[in-house]
């Protein structure tokens, strides 16, 4: 696509990818008039940007730590263009440590973990962060707490994969063990019965009915890090699992427990997620871009939000996202409304 410079000779903005990222993500920008002569410099509301590539039709710029604002301007010289529209998240909790998804309550608050090494006791296992963005320590003596998942009644459920145990746990923090003998329990989900799904990372995959009848659902290829597990619209199970290849697999699983591969080529896919149009989110790298990549049938997979070490991901209230770094945890305004609980 060709571009002309508009009469003034101001920069002009003609396409930002993707269109949300949190700090240390790249954005590429697209357009005209970004400088022959001097290298541009893009600016995040008052925060200037790092440029990695500059040239007078396209821009790479990583977003810096402490950037909020939603426009983005590019800046040659003394002009400069008119203001675009590029999502960023805002940082809502650091020095945790998640490996897979964040659970998000009816309330909008977000329970995320602080898993450390194998073996590590650390001194809170879980935390939540309510609507106002307060970090508050939720449940402690939960050895490496991995996967989380919500019920309908709003009770909290946590897997170790130290021992293997996964726990049940009420608003108000009291815990009780709901299934044991997990294996390397990671990832956790809910069917439209109430059947709760757990990963056991060196290869299965359970199914604990409501009566607490615990089955073998499926097999797969064992994990190096976690399995990620998330329900599609047709009450199909997904399941991200991280091997040594760089060229890794979502399996799709039927209700009979049939595997099939739903997409192949993503690096490192991690924690998955449905919108309420049935589209899958995937904390993954794309073509050496890493973010969250956007899958829908028949389409080629997009990058829906870049940044670096994210490890999951939630819809929440208000058509926000909940993103999950290997330290921290951002909300982003994506505009986009998340799958209902089953």
């Amino acid at each position: 696509m060709a571009f002309r410079k508009v009469a003034n000779g101001r920069p002009r903005i003609a396409e930002i990818t993707p269109p949300a990222a949190i700090a240390g993500g790249e954005l590429e920008i697209r357009g005209v008039g970004f400088g022959k002569e001097r290298r541009p410099r893009v600016m995040l509301g008052a925060v200037e940007a790092h440029v990695l590539v500059g040239s007078d039709s396209f821009v790479v710029a990583r977003v810096p730590e402490g950037a909020s604002a939603r426009e983005l301007v590019v800046a040659c010289g003394d002009q400069a263009s008119a203001p675009a529209s590029c999502e960023i998240g805002v940082s809502i909790a650091t020095n945790v440590h998640p490996v897979g998804n964040p659970a998000v309550d009816a309330e909008g608050g977000v329970y995320t973990t602080l898993s450390g090494s194998r073996g590590q006791k650390t001194p809170v296992s879980v935390y939540y962060i309510d609507a106002s963005r307060h970090l508050k320590p939720f449940l402690s003596d939960v050895m490496n707490a991995s996967g989380l998942a919500i019920d309908r009644e709003g009770l909290l459920y946590v897997s170790s994969r130290y021992d293997g145990v996964i726990y049940q746990v009420t608003p108000r923090g009291a815990m009780s063990v709901y299934a044991e003998g997990m294996g390397i329990a990671t990832g956790l989900a809910f069917d439209a019965e109430e059947n709760l799904y757990v990963g056991d990372r060196s290869g299965t995959v359970f199914k604990i009915s409501r009566e607490r009848q615990i089955y073998v659902f499926a097999t797969l290829e064992p994990s190096i890090s976690a399995y990620h597990l998330a329900f599609g619209l047709e009450d199909h199970l997904y399941v991200a699992g991280p091997t040594t290849s760089s060229f890794d697999s979502i399996y799709r699983i039927s209700p009979a427990g049939e595997v099939t591969v739903f997409y192949r080529g993503l690096g490192r896919p991690q924690g998955l997620a449905f919108d309420a149009e049935g589209r899958l989110y995937a904390a993954a790298s794309l073509g050496g871009r890493k973010g969250i990549v956007r899958l829908v049938a028949n389409r080629p997979p997009e990058l829906f939000l870049s940044g670096p070490q994210i490890v999951g991901l939630a819809f929440a209230p208000g058509r926000t996202m909940a993103v999950a770094t290997n330290g921290g945890v951002y909300q982003v305004s994506v505009g986009i409304p998340g799958r209902p609980l089953p």
